[in-house]
């Protein structure tokens, strides 16, 4: 039993890796949304968001941890210092993965304005930009994100029933 339950999690995890790289794919083939540097209107963090409430806040890093290497065979990388690498990629997905551990589905937001600060502080540190400049930059894409979030992950975790 245990190993079937295993089996299982571990085939979510693959689907949810595979439908992220899918939607990456899509979004950054919609030019309107896709930043010069990186950036692009997150379709994908739908995924990351939907794993997580569905798996856990756990499995849901890992699973958003797996897509990073993906992401690189599908558009290139933007990053200018290997910790805004980490800043940019690595912790920025990664906090996908602690949005059920809030309240409801303010941690679609909440994840969110987290990502939005991490890539804030790396254009002012890493690309060398003005505050301003990084705030709008990051605010052009972020903030469809967090709505396209807000919108569709409430409605497919319920009509999937995925919350335990």
């Amino acid at each position: 039993m245990k190993n079937q339950r295993l089996v299982l999690e571990m085939a979510w995890m693959a689907l949810y890796a595979a439908m992220f790289i899918v939607l990456d794919y899509i979004s950054n083939q919609i030019p309107f949304f896709r930043m010069p540097n990186g950036g692009t209107l997150g379709f994908s963090t739908i995924v990351l968001l939907i794993a997580a409430y569905h798996l856990g806040w756990r499995k849901g890093i890992f699973v958003a941890l797996l897509t990073i290497p993906l992401q690189g065979f599908f558009a290139p990388f933007y990053f200018q210092h290997i910790l805004g690498f980490v800043m940019e990629y690595v912790l920025a997905f990664a906090v996908y993965g602690l949005a059920p551990l809030f309240p409801k589905y303010s941690g679609i937001v909440i994840v969110n304005t987290i990502r939005f600060l991490l890539h804030l502080v790396a254009g002012v540190y890493f690309w060398e930009t003005t505050w301003w400049a990084s705030f709008s930059y990051n605010a052009w894409y972020m903030v469809p994100t967090m709505i396209v979030g807000l919108i569709f992950v409430p409605l497919i975790v319920k009509r999937l029933r995925l919350n335990k």
